[in-house]
């Protein structure tokens, strides 16, 4: 073959492949255009599931996965649709009561969780095309050793007298004080400054400068749930409690005179002869609150330290009528029956309790031990004086009153 010819042949040769080449890419263009196709295929399918799907947003409180939960802020919302079904179970199965709001993009639990449980929830929602929406969770709530409560005097909803402190007993030891003292609000009708003052870690007790204002009502707020109260304790209370304080009555008890006083906004409506307590075991001085009512209570010495020599108590009265407490160290205002009637309003003789002349059974509304239990509340105040012993214990009983006004905000811990 002549060079002319090869050059030919290889001409020929390099077009046919060019041609194949060409071709090849051309054929590689038309898969493009396919797969373009595809794509496009695939979008408009991705498209008609996006619009089939539901545009319902369900949310559940405490998240997925969440320990140490609240016990109080379980909820279930939803926005851009409504709740059709919510069901919440213990991990044991066990059903949890709950309700829709009336608009039907809320659930909540009827009542309060329990600690140290497994909560397991399940939603369904539809959006306003009817299309449904799911969503699920699992919680732990804390536990009672991760958690604190306040145990809280006066009761919801009472009526008590002008001395009546709100006083919170914590069953943890608090440490971080402010944290908590924040969480919790006392306020007053009368406009009353309320300042609490910390006795100790656990008790936390709160008041005005001066006796609250008859007839107005008192709220407090407790807003403790997720305070952290110590390292890995944390507050689960959430809730406001009301009380309202009844009319102004002091009485005044004057070991010396051996007379009771009993006065309303400062006006004597009735003096009683009592026997307070005698030389050798004297009655506390000071304002002292009633803090419970017994209308018959046994009083045995040995609980407060009267002893014979054979262990036993000096007195074991069980039926001791119209008792009113004013400590927790045994202080009280009673009704005495085994005393003779001439030691009222002439000779001191308790063991340092306040005593009134009454009869044994409680009944006999004509002595003075049935008045003046029937006249008192729950946090009307007694002011003692002149027995020649010391002023009760700011922290025995709700006797904060013996604190001045700058020793008590000094214990505020805010």
């Amino acid at each position: 073959m002549t060079d002319s010819r090869r050059r030919r042949g290889l001409m020929t040769a390099s077009a046919l492949l060019g041609g194949v080449l060409v071709l090849s890419a051309c054929s590689g263009g038309d898969s493009d255009a396919s797969d373009s196709g595809g794509s496009s295929s695939q979008a408009k399918a991705d498209e008609a599931a996006a619009k089939k799907s539901s545009e319902a947003q369900i949310k559940i409180t405490p998240a997925d996965g969440s320990d140490n939960a609240s016990i109080n802020n379980s909820t279930v919302t939803v926005s851009k649709g409504t709740l059709t079904a919510v069901t919440m179970t213990t991990s044991d199965g066990t059903a949890v009561e709950g309700a829709l709001s009336a608009d039907k993009t809320s659930w909540k639990p009827a009542a309060q969780l329990e600690r140290s449980t497994t909560y397991k929830v399940a939603a369904e929602a539809k959006d306003s095309g009817g299309l449904v929406a799911h969503e699920n969770a699992s919680f732990t709530t804390v536990s009672p050793d991760n958690s604190f409560i306040g145990n809280f005097t006066p009761e919801n909803g009472s009526t008590v007298g002008v001395g009546m402190p709100v006083s919170i007993n914590f069953n943890k030891e608090i440490t971080n004080k402010a944290a908590v003292q924040k969480g919790v609000t006392v306020t007053s009708t009368s406009g009353q400054e309320v300042v609490c003052h910390w006795f100790s870690t656990q008790r936390m007790d709160c008041r005005p400068e001066d006796y609250w204002k008859e007839n107005s009502t008192v709220t407090l707020k407790l807003a403790l749930d997720g305070v952290e109260g110590a390292d890995g304790v944390f507050g689960v209370q959430q809730k406001t409690v009301t009380f309202k304080i009844g009319r102004n009555q002091v009485s005044y008890v004057d070991a010396k005179t051996k007379q009771m006083k009993v006065t309303h906004n400062g006006a004597v409506i009735k003096t009683i002869p009592i026997s307070a307590g005698s030389p050798d075991n004297k009655t506390y001085e000071g304002q002292m609150v009633m803090s419970e009512k017994f209308k018959e209570t046994r009083m045995n010495g040995a609980t407060v330290g009267f002893t014979d020599d054979d262990g036993k108590g000096e007195y074991d009265i069980k039926d001791v009528p119209h008792a009113i407490r004013l400590t927790n160290s045994g202080t009280f205002v009673h009704g005495n029956y085994w005393g003779a009637k001439s030691i009222f309003g002439s000779v001191n003789t308790s063991h340092g309790c306040v005593g009134l002349s009454d009869t044994k059974g409680a009944n006999d509304s004509g002595t003075a031990g049935y008045w003046f239990y029937t006249n008192s509340i729950v946090g009307d105040v007694v002011v003692v004086k002149n027995t020649g012993d010391k002023t009760v214990s700011p922290d025995n009983g709700l006797n904060g009153w013996n604190m001045d006004w700058a020793q008590w905000k000094a214990g505020s811990a805010v």
